[in-house]
């Protein structure tokens, strides 16, 4: 437990350029609705050092006091299995998670998957809708090397989700080909996305809960639950909420090219370029 202002003198005292750096990255932040954005630059020229390293080693206004009580900092896939509850042969599941002939093991899963294991000992498995892990106990805290290694690959999933927040509320990915791919979008109530164009795809919108504001060319429509709407290659067009409750679709997009930069911002609200 410590003051502000007493912590901020000691980090300038024994680490003053992650003090610049970081009260420049503070004094620079912008407002992005909802958030707070800190500057970048400064922010990710500081030096990148625990607090226990940085003060807690040196100050000489610190006092500790003896406790007992137990402690984990769950800095590993082995102590969240440490701190689940286990079954008679140390199994710790959670979600949809069938687990046969095996001992001492963790295995989770997103509630859209079922995962089943069999016949492992001591063995992480960690199912999401992103990736799989699949470790051993002893070497799962080795997750931060695969993710730098995933990192220097360039690889999508050391970066986003395949659920992508926005400010208008988020989209999600449900299947990819080579010319088509299809999402689930989510929009909240009152929000819209910009008015745009795309010269590489056509999109198909189905209306699966609540009502859909769409501006299309010169015109407005609105698309109820259980309707569709076409937007033709190269259309000026726009979706929004009018409603009370969040607006969700079903999109499948179809052309040569289907990445996010071929999007042309016409006119945006959240002032994106």
């Amino acid at each position: 437990m410590f003051r502000a202002d007493v912590m901020l003198s000691e980090i300038k005292r024994f680490e003053p350029v992650m003090a610049t750096n970081v009260m420049a990255a503070v004094s620079e932040m912008t407002r992005d609705l909802d958030f707070f954005r800190l500057a970048e630059k400064p922010f990710t020229e500081a030096p990148r050092k625990s607090i226990d390293y940085a003060v807690m080693e040196h100050t000489k206004l610190a006092a500790v006091v003896p406790a007992d009580f137990g402690w984990s900092d769950v800095g590993s896939w082995n102590a969240v299995w440490e701190i689940n509850d286990q079954d008679g042969a140390g199994n710790a599941t959670d979600g949809p998670v069938i687990i046969t002939d095996s001992r001492n093991t963790l295995v989770r899963s997103d509630a859209s998957m079922l995962t089943t294991v069999i016949g492992v000992d001591d063995v992480v498995v960690i199912s999401t809708v992103d990736a799989v892990l699949v470790t051993t106990r002893d070497k799962s805290e080795n997750v931060k090397a695969l993710v730098e290694q995933l990192k220097a690959q360039n690889r999508r999933e050391a970066f986003e989700h395949r659920r992508i927040y926005r400010p208008w509320g988020y989209y999600q990915g449900v299947d990819a080909g080579t010319r088509y791919q299809v999402k689930r979008i989510v929009v909240k109530p009152g929000a819209q996305l910009s008015l745009q164009k795309h010269f590489h795809r056509a999109e198909h919108w189905v209306v699966v809960r609540g009502t859909a504001e769409v501006t299309l060319n010169d015109e407005n429509r609105m698309i109820h639950e259980n309707e569709s709407i076409y937007v033709p290659i190269g259309s000026t067009h726009r979706l929004a909420n009018p409603g009370k409750i969040p607006l969700e679709l079903i999109e499948v997009q179809v052309g040569s090219y289907l990445g996010e930069d071929d999007i042309v911002r016409l006119e945006d609200i959240y002032a994106r370029k």
